[in-house]
C-alpha cells in the first residue's frame, strides 16, 4: 500500500500519483503523419472518447506502423485510464482489451493503475463523480485552452474504500449502465420508427398507435 494514506470514513485517502503511472501524450511532432485510412495503429485522441467511459473506434486516425514502433511506449493496454488534459477536460475512457497496443494523442493523459491498490474501473467512476471532476478541472492550468498538468494531477486525492467495497461498487454501476444502453435502444428504435408511423398514419393506413 502506498505511503502517506490518510483514513476517512468511506477508505483511505491516496494520492492519485501514489495509485497510477500517470504519463502524458507525446509530442504532436511525433504524430504527424496521422491519417484515416484503414491502415496503420490507431491514435486515441480526446473526440474518441465516448460518454460512457469507453472509446469509440468508429472514426479513430492512424499511424504507420514504423511510427507505432517509435512510440511503443505510448501503448495502452486493457486496465488503463485516458483522460483528456487539453481541451474538453474531464473526458475519460477505460481501455479494454479490444484497445490493447492502441497509442494515445498529445491532449490525453494515460493513468495506470499500479498491482493490488485500485481497481482501473472503480478508478473510471471515481474520477468521473461530479465533486471529482470539480477537483481536477480546478487544477486545470489557465490559458486560451484550458490544460490538466500531469504534476499537480499526481497530487489530486481518491478515497479508496477497500477492495471488496469496490468490487461491489463497479458491479452496481455496471447494471445501471446496462439498463442505459438498453433504454438508450428502445428510444433510437423508436425514434427510427417515427417516419414510417407518419407515414401510415398520413396515408390512413394506420388508425392508431400504441
Amino acid at each position: 500500500m502506498p505511503q502517506g494514506n490518510a483514513p476517512t470514513a468511506h477508505g483511505v485517502r491516496i494520492l492519485l500519483g501514489d495509485l497510477c503511472e500517470v504519463t502524458a501524450g507525446p509530442s504532436g511532432s511525433l504524430l504527424d503523419r496521422l491519417h484515416d485510412g484503414p491502415d496503420g495503429v490507431p491514435v486515441i485522441s480526446p473526440p474518441d472518447l465516448a460518454g460512457d467511459h469507453r472509446v469509440d473506434s468508429r472514426k479513430v486516425r492512424r499511424v504507420p506502423q514504423i511510427d507505432a514502433d517509435r512510440l511503443e511506449r505510448f501503448a495502452v493496454r486493457e486496465g488503463d485510464v485516458l483522460v483528456v488534459r487539453q481541451g474538453a477536460l474531464g473526458r475519460l475512457a477505460l481501455i479494454e482489451q479490444a484497445q490493447s497496443g492502441w497509442l494515445y494523442g498529445s491532449s490525453c493523459l494515460r493513468l495506470r493503475p499500479l498491482p493490488g491498490g485500485i481497481l482501473p474501473a472503480f478508478l473510471a467512476a471515481y474520477l468521473s463523480h461530479p465533486p471529482v471532476q470539480r477537483a481536477m478541472l480546478g487544477q486545470a492550468l489557465p490559458g486560451t485552452v484550458p490544460a490538466l498538468n500531469s504534476t499537480l494531477l499526481r497530487e489530486l486525492p481518491v478515497t479508496v474504500p477497500a477492495m471488496d467495497r469496490q468490487y461491489a461498487i463497479v458491479e452496481a454501476l455496471a447494471d445501471v449502465a446496462d439498463q442505459i444502453r438498453i433504454q438508450r435502444q428502445m428510444a433510437e428504435r423508436l425514434e427510427s420508427l417515427r417516419p414510417a408511423i407518419f407515414r401510415e398514419l398520413l396515408q390512413g393506413t394506420r388508425d392508431t398507435w400504441r
